[in-house]
């Protein structure tokens, strides 16, 4: 299993403790529906605000199995995407969509199935006059992020795994969703494991 299917299977909040939640993007950005779950590499787009063009151009170039990051400003007037230019990247084999921004056509959004991590909608749509760039850095819900980063996204929020740390944080986000579960297990209906717990947190 290759590191970006390992991470699949973390929640983002055992990752965000082994960042210390130094990476941990706004948490204003969301997914359409609590069960969506996304990790790959990130794809990074800069928008210029009310210009999506160059989302149409990261569609089109980014590979099968990627995540389009989305720096749109936090603009929350004009959508980044409706539900057609969503349902294209889908079919392409992105993996799926997080914006700084706002999508469109929420109900034909949500329709696809398909995982995108916005701040809400907004009824207007963007323009098309080419500004922006793709694949570079980007700051993104508060975070930078480099082409390559490693996101991750569930119903807590999203989060950036540095490329150059991905090795080292995949270890200490297993070894925390491990001790996670297994505390999990030694307290579950047991009222003294309950109370030692607290008192040794406490003391």
């Amino acid at each position: 299993m290759n590191i970006v299917d390992q991470f699949q299977e973390i929640p983002t909040t055992c990752i965000s403790d082994a960042l210390d939640g130094m990476t941990n993007l706004d948490a204003s950005i969301k997914p359409l529906r609590e069960e969506y779950r996304v990790a790959g590499r990130a794809f990074t787009v800069n928008m210029q605000v009310g210009d999506n063009l160059v989302v149409l151009k990261a569609i089109r170039e980014a590979k099968p199995g990627d995540v389009i990051v989305i720096d749109a400003k936090g603009d929350t007037s004009r959508a980044i995407a409706g539900d057609f230019i969503l349902g294209m990247a889908q079919t392409l084999g992105i993996k799926g969509i997080i914006a700084d921004g706002v999508i469109r056509d929420i109900l034909g959004a949500k329709e696809l199935n398909y995982p995108v991590f916005c701040k809400g909608t907004s009824i207007a749509a963007s323009n098309k006059t080419g500004k922006g760039g793709i694949n570079v850095p980007i700051s993104c819900g508060g975070v930078t992020i480099s082409p390559g980063d490693i996101v991750v996204g569930d119903a807590d929020g999203v989060i950036v795994v540095p490329r150059e740390k991905e090795v080292e944080i995949l270890k200490k986000s297993q070894e925390k969703l491990e001790k996670d579960i297994n505390r999990a297990k030694k307290v579950s209906n047991n009222k003294e494991e309950i109370i030692t717990y607290l008192d040794n947190m406490l003391s």
